[in-house]
């Protein structure tokens, strides 16, 4: 399984071949450091803990968990099998180099908190109707139970707080991926508002992040042919004039030859 953090950002739209508007929400995701990998002996279940986004300042007690990796705003864990534990280290990075356009994923988001909310729009109750005596029950819940059990059962759908919660969205397909900004366009939408934590999930192999290792192009080796005059015919020459300018305009008459 393959899977990353990211943050929720506006929905746009995107135009397929044929021509037509796919509706889709942009998320940017990653790179993501894994801080933690629980195994069966110490934890009793495989998992990894990947942190995500940056803030000024942490905890001590947190600094000592992330050894140094890294000031991270999020942390969330998933859980893995044996082969992807082999891979994912910590310190090691996933990117959405692990996604491309076409895949199924799962989405789990923050929905969006409302306050507290009565029964029509918490449960959509269909009300009362307006008129024959009702007056002003036409939001009301109704009888929330008989009298011989005298109290209200568990579990009622009554008035309450509504939304906050944590929500799961299957089945949702990547439109589009940019690796170089780290963007995921994926169809429909996700549960929560501008800029909450994402945690995307997907089938297939995980690959992790490697260093880029600076290949230094070889030195060319440049040949300069030099022409080697006869060190006699030189000396012969300087000796026949008398002036040390002429010497040298015959010894460089000579390396010109």
């Amino acid at each position: 399984m393959k899977f990353i953090l990211a943050e929720k950002k506006e929905m746009t739209q995107k135009f397929a071949a044929d021509g037509r508007v796919i509706p889709v929400t942009r998320v940017v995701a990653g790179p993501c450091t894994v801080v933690q990998v629980k195994n069966v002996e110490t934890d009793g279940y495989l998992s990894v803990q990947l942190g995500f986004g940056l803030k000024r300042k942490i905890s001590n007690p947190l600094k000592g968990h992330l050894k140094n990796l890294g000031n991270f705003r999020y942390l969330r864990e998933f859980r893995i099998d044996n082969k992807e534990a082999e891979i994912l280290k910590v310190g090691t990075k996933v990117s959405v180099d692990n996604f491309a356009a076409g895949d199924i994923i799962q989405v789990t988001g923050t929905s969006k908190g409302k306050g507290f909310q009565g029964v029509v729009k918490r449960h959509g109750f269909h009300g009362s109707p307006k008129t024959h005596g009702h007056k002003d029950q036409l939001r009301m819940p109704g009888s929330i139970g008989s009298t011989g059990p005298q109290h209200v059962f568990k579990g009622t759908r009554m008035g309450g707080r509504m939304g906050g919660d944590q929500v799961t969205v299957h089945n949702l397909e990547v439109v589009e991926v940019n690796n170089e900004t780290g963007e995921i366009f994926i169809k429909g939408a996700i549960p929560g508002g501008s800029n909450n934590l994402l945690m995307i999930a997907g089938e297939g192999d995980i690959n992790i992040m490697t260093e880029v290792e600076a290949v230094l192009t070889p030195a060319v080796e440049v040949k300069v042919e030099t022409t080697e005059v006869p060190t006699e015919e030189v000396k012969s020459d300087a000796e026949a004039i008398k002036t040390p300018v002429e010497a040298v305009e015959a010894v460089s008459e000579k390396v010109s030859e």
